[in-house]
């Protein structure tokens, strides 16, 4: 169990130093994450060939997973863009309301009944970004994109849950990886014409970073999470996933002294938005508890 914890543990970490990576690497967001994919996805095929993991899948599941991969892949290109416009601190801020997106959007898609109390919660959020929105407005654009993400990340995971029982977690990661790729590679054109200028062609630390974030924080993250789910329980796996943006935001102002530039009023918006998660992460986790002793 201690190994485990471990695992799941490390691999959280390391998800919340993604926002470190992506504020060293000096491409634009969205060729930082095309260059991401294709290590990943070209890695992941080359060790599965190897491995004999490769397992063919229907035609339409493969078009469905690699739709959701490209989400997936514009969901990374809004939150690093989120960085790349105001800084990790923000983005990781608005990346954690995508708890309370998810329990507002899920009883559209999956056609639940819609939750007062969650609602309720997710004003307390909407409050939240509004303090720090009006306070930093130097960040404004970074807070709008990093919302964007947020809400492509809750499209991602509610997607993934009306899919994940039917197919192995291994099989869905690489097609959806290869699909992310392919789709944020057929959008360039149009990405390419918005900022002609843009760098194609990383650095040398770029590349080094580039490889850090696709083998370890992504490919070496998705085995220790998977491994570890064998061992722990639900109720221990969903709360240590909140520590995610808290281990990014903590790094963030060891790295790079970004509490140096936030205000109070960004502490107290932050305060309305983690009290509102912690709310919401004790009503799903309490059944959890009661159902794992």
């Amino acid at each position: 169990m201690k190994k485990a914890l471990l695992q799941l543990h490390s691999a959280v970490f390391l998800w919340g130093f993604t926002g470190v990576l992506g504020k060293l690497i000096t491409l634009g967001e969205t060729w930082l994450v095309w260059w991401r994919l294709l290590i990943t996805a070209v890695t992941l095929w080359i060790f599965y060939f190897f491995t004999k993991r490769i397992k063919k899948l229907p035609g339409s599941s493969i078009l469905y997973i690699g739709f959701i991969g490209t989400i997936q892949a514009l969901h990374w290109v809004f939150f690093y863009g989120s960085i790349k416009y105001s800084n990790i601190t923000i983005a990781l801020t608005c990346l954690s309301t995508s708890a309370l997106l998810s329990s507002l959007l899920e009883p559209v898609v999956l056609r639940k009944r819609f939750d007062f109390f969650e609602i309720i919660l997710g004003f307390f959020a909407i409050a939240g970004i509004v303090i720090i929105y009006n306070t930093h407005l130097q960040f404004s654009i970074g807070i709008i994109i990093g919302l964007i993400s947020a809400l492509l990340t809750v499209i991602v995971s509610v997607l993934n849950k009306k899919m994940i029982d039917n197919y192995e977690s291994e099989s869905i990661a690489i097609y959806q990886l290869s699909g992310g790729f392919i789709g944020l590679t057929l959008l360039l054109p149009v990405y390419y014409l918005l900022f002609p200028s843009s760098s194609v062609i990383p650095t040398v630390t770029d590349f080094f970073w580039l490889f850090i974030l696709s083998w370890v924080c992504t490919i070496f993250t998705f085995f220790l999470y998977i491994r570890s789910l064998k061992k722990v329980s639900a109720f221990t796996m969903n709360l240590t996933l909140t520590l995610e943006p808290v281990y990014g935001i903590v790094l963030a102002f060891l790295l790079f002294k970004e509490n140096e530039i936030l205000s109070n009023w960004f502490y107290a918006g932050f305060g309305l938005i983690a009290f509102a998660v912690g709310l919401h992460m004790v009503r799903l986790l309490k059944p959890l508890s009661l159902r794992n002793r």
